[in-house]
């Protein structure tokens, strides 16, 4: 079994910093790609920022300059750092991880619980 525990979520003012963290856990052979999700109310997930287990990273237009993402291979950990919050960046972010729990298993894709950023004055 394989978990994903998010922290550092919270509420901060605009303009402020945050960083997540997400630690995976459990039966794990190797973790491919590392993601960072968010959602709002009525609205579908989506996608952050990622990281390839090369180290290769890509982020969504909205937060290109002032959200970055890393990963701590040895400890099966990515996080999300989060500079000059804006209010649009309200959501519910989750860590997501594409994951082979054995050499004889596919990969699989596996979710955090999700933790609430707000963004507000």
């Amino acid at each position: 079994q394989v978990q994903l525990v998010e922290s550092g979520g919270g509420l901060v003012q605009p303009g402020g910093s945050l960083r997540l963290s997400c630690a995976a856990s459990g039966s794990i052979f190797v973790i491919n790609a590392m993601n960072w999700y968010r959602q709002t109310p009525g609205n579908q997930r989506e996608l952050v920022a990622r990281i390839t287990n090369g180290g290769y990273t890509d982020y969504a237009d909205s937060v290109k300059g002032r959200f970055t993402i890393s990963r701590d291979t040895a400890n099966n950990t990515v996080y999300l750092q989060m500079n000059s919050l804006k209010s649009e960046d309200t959501a519910v972010y989750y860590c997501h991880a594409a994951i082979r729990p054995s050499p004889l298993r596919f990969e699989y894709d596996y979710w955090g619980q999700g933790t609430q950023v707000t963004v507000s004055s």
